[in-house]
């Protein structure tokens, strides 16, 4: 028989200002419903990357860390190895703590595909991605193992990329698969949404917010209201969370 007494397990979240995180309430349920009564989550709340080493001196026993805004990037120089795919996204978001050091994992890139694989229709052949910061990477990755051609939106236009502002009718009904990967519209400011044309939107398109706080953010209610097909990032989170598991227990 097993000794009851057991040393705890610990995991957690990097990022800041994440006191609103999805992740804690989640492995808290799953090792509850696992009863694994000897598994701690918690979240590292940093102002800077710098504070990261300070994680291992205040917690022992740390077996795996997932990783969220801003440091998905940041974190990489921190870490003895990287996964194959984690380095061409060139973002980590999932970090398994072994003897051998530090490993760091892209799960988003799992989570978005599983996630989005349902919706794809054959019209699907060209995207926007919102946003330009680590999650999107992610987004970019599958959109390539996909086969979808994308572009880039951000405030000001880069090589690849659109600026808002250039952004008018004839691209938009042209780019009929639509990602939200900036923080535009998760709560408190569930009113706000991309600066986008959205009369421009029709029943072909499909558009997926990475945001899950709301459940239906303004830029999804957008989206529905002229007919398009609409997804959330709730399944993306879970499916990465899950992923992330794996990787720690293997």
């Amino acid at each position: 028989m097993e000794k009851t007494e057991k040393k705890l397990v610990n995991f957690g979240l990097v990022g800041r200002n994440i006191s609103y995180s999805f992740s804690r309430g989640y492995f808290k349920k799953k090792f509850n419903d696992l009863g694994l009564m000897n598994h701690s989550y918690q979240n590292f709340d940093l102002q800077s990357i710098a504070e990261f080493p300070s994680i291992f001196q205040s917690t022992e026993n740390i077996k795996g860390l997932n990783v969220t805004i801003p440091y998905k990037e940041e974190v990489i120089p921190l870490l003895d190895k990287i996964d194959a795919a984690a380095e061409i996204i060139g973002a980590v978001n999932t970090i398994k703590v072994s003897e051998k050091g530090l490993k760091g994992y892209n799960t988003d890139a799992y989570g978005f595909q599983k996630s989005l694989e349902p919706f794809l229709k054959e019209h699907h052949k060209k995207a926007l991605i919102l946003g330009t910061g680590g999650a999107s990477k992610a987004i970019a990755y599958v959109l390539n193992e996909l086969k979808i051609d994308f572009s880039f939106v951000s405030r000001s236009s880069k090589k690849n990329s659109y600026a808002y502002k250039e952004l008018n009718e004839t691209v938009i009904k042209e780019h009929t698969l639509i990602i939200n990967c900036s923080p535009v519209g998760t709560f408190p400011n569930i009113d706000e949404k991309p600066d986008i044309p959205y009369n421009a939107i029709g029943p072909n398109h499909l558009l997926f917010d990475l945001i899950y706080n709301p459940e239906e953010t303004a830029f999804l209610k957008a989206g529905k209201a002229k007919g398009a097909s609409v997804c959330n990032g709730l399944k993306m989170l879970e499916l990465q969370a899950e992923k992330a598991w794996e990787i720690w227990n293997k």
